[in-house]
């Protein structure tokens, strides 16, 4: 069982200076689309390690070795952080799945927020790391529009419908300002 309380307390210093997108709101938003997939589709998933690794998901690339520690130090078995760092780095958007926890996290962080969140988040992203909408466009142009993928096929359809109105949201963005 997570002890949220203790798990709040050692990532909140990681997420603290993140923008609105990548905040500790961002990993909420991550587990609802979790808690989604995983009834939509009937899984059996190992729930704690999806909160655990949906937690270090933000910062398991640059701080491995403390979450390990820290999760040493909450007595848990050897076995279960293994599978918690596997499905931590499967999360993210370039890595590639084996683990059920793996693909739901990963699918998860893909479809966060539903149809219209890729705009929003990009548009916002972009905002905050100084780019010109122009600079952004080509960002949403080309990494995001066509990219990515989604492991399970409840996933794949909510991806599908994001992607198409993020084409369409574009496509009109560009025309309205040419």
């Amino acid at each position: 069982m997570v002890n949220m309380d203790s798990l709040l307390g050692f990532v909140k210093p990681y997420y603290e200076d993140k923008d609105i997108m990548h905040d500790l709101s961002h990993i909420s938003r991550v587990l609802i689309y979790v808690e989604k997939l995983l009834k939509i589709g009937n899984y059996e998933a190992d729930v704690d390690t999806l909160k655990y690794a949906a937690y270090f998901h933000g910062f398991i690339y640059n701080s491995e070795e403390k979450i390990v520690e820290w999760l040493k130090c909450q007595k848990l078995s050897s076995k279960m952080i293994d599978k918690i760092i596997t499905v931590a780095w499967e999360s993210q958007k370039d890595e590639a799945a084996q683990t059920l926890e793996g693909k739901l996290l990963h699918d998860a962080h893909m479809i966060e927020g539903g149809k219209t969140y890729l705009i929003v988040k990009s548009l916002i992203t972009g905002s905050v790391r100084g780019q010109t909408l122009k600079q952004t466009i080509e960002y949403i142009e080309n990494n995001i529009l066509g990219k990515g993928i989604c492991y399970l096929p409840e996933a794949q359809i909510i991806y599908y419908q994001q992607q198409e109105f993020a084409k369409a949201f574009v496509k009109d963005l560009k025309e309205g300002l040419a």
